[in-house]
C-alpha cells in the first residue's frame, strides 16, 4: 500500500448518485485494487459445482479453516454425495461438526441433494448448470431451501463452472458500503443485485470473480470491521467514510 498517496487536504468528498458514477467509482477501485493486490486473482478451488454448493453450505456463519475442515471430514467418510443424503443424519452431522451449527447444516444439506435429485430426475449433479445463462442458474439454484444469492453465485463463480457471478461476503460488503457503492443500511442479500447491477457489461467472468476477491481481501488485510487502517488505503480519496475518520482523528488530534 501507498500511505503517503492521499494527503488530508487533497481529499475531495464524492457523491456517486447516480448509477453511471457508481459505476465509474466500481471502476476506479478495481483499478486501485488491481495494483496493490494483482490481477488477473487466481481460483484456489476446483470443485465441480455440486461440491461447491455443499462447501457454501459449511460456510454459512463458519470461517473458512473449520468449513474446509468439516467439508473434507465429510468427503472421507462418505464416498459419494448420494451417500451423504441417504445417510442417517446423525452422521452427517457427526461429520461436519467442526463448522457452525452442524444440527441445521446437516438436515439442510441431505435436503437439498434429495431436492436436487428429485429435480433432476433422479441424477444428483450440478454440471447442467454450465448449459443454462447465468441467471437462468441462479435462480434454479435459489429455489431450494437455504440457497440464496450468495450461495448461487459462489457455487457459479467459484466452481470450476466459472460463470459470471458475483458473490458478497461480509468483508466485501462492508467496503462497499463504505465506498457509497451501496447504501449504509443495505443488507448482505440484496446488496448482491445492487452490487451487480454496477458491473460493467463487458467485463467477463474472471473480471467479475476479480472484483469480489480484491474487495474482500481489501476487506481483510486494511478496511477491518474495527479500526480499519485508513491511513494507508489506497482507496482514500474516494472513500468518504475513510474521509470523515481522518477529519476526526485529525481534529481530536489537534484539540490534544
Amino acid at each position: 500500500m501507498n500511505a503517503g498517496a492521499n494527503q488530508f487536504d487533497l481529499f475531495a468528498a464524492p457523491a456517486p448518485e447516480t448509477l453511471e458514477n457508481k459505476r465509474a467509482l466500481l471502476v476506479e477501485v478495481h483499478t486501485r485494487l488491481c495494483g496493490a493486490y494483482g490481477c488477473p486473482v487466481a481460483h484456489w478451488a476446483e470443485l465441480d459445482p455440486l461440491s461447491e454448493l455443499v462447501s457454501a453450505l459449511l460456510s454459512h456463519r463458519t470461517r473458512n479453516k473449520e468449513s474446509g475442515a468439516a467439508f473434507e471430514a465429510l468427503r472421507r467418510r462418505f464416498s459419494t454425495w448420494e451417500a451423504v443424503r441417504d445417510a442417517p443424519t446423525g452422521e452427517v452431522r457427526e461429520a461436519i461438526k467442526t463448522c457452525n451449527w452442524p444440527e441445521q447444516k446437516a438436515p439442510r444439506i441431505q435436503t437439498i441433494l434429495r431436492a436436487i435429485t428429485r429435480r433432476r430426475g433422479g441424477e444428483l449433479s450440478l454440471d447442467f448448470l454450465a448449459e443454462l445463462p447465468s441467471r437462468a442458474a441462479r435462480d434454479w439454484l435459489e429455489q431450494m431451501p437455504g440457497v440464496g444469492p450468495k450461495t448461487s453465485a459462489a457455487v457459479l463463480s467459484f466452481s470450476r463452472l466459472r460463470m459470471r457471478a458475483l458473490p458478497v461476503d461480509s468483508h466485501h460488503h462492508r467496503v462497499a458500503q463504505r465506498l457509497g457503492l451501496i447504501p449504509p443500511t443495505l443488507e448482505v442479500g440484496p446488496a448482491h443485485a445492487a452490487l451487480e447491477a454496477l458491473l460493467p457489461a463487458e467485463w467477463d467472468a474472471q473480471k467479475v470473480y476479480d472484483d469480489h476477491e480484491l474487495l474482500m481481501f481489501h476487506g481483510q488485510r486494511c478496511c477491518f470491521f474495527r479500526q480499519p487502517e485508513c491511513a494507508r488505503c489506497v482507496l482514500l480519496d474516494l472513500c468518504p467514510t475513510g474521509q470523515e475518520r481522518t477529519r476526526t482523528a485529525v481534529a481530536a488530534s489537534r484539540a490534544d
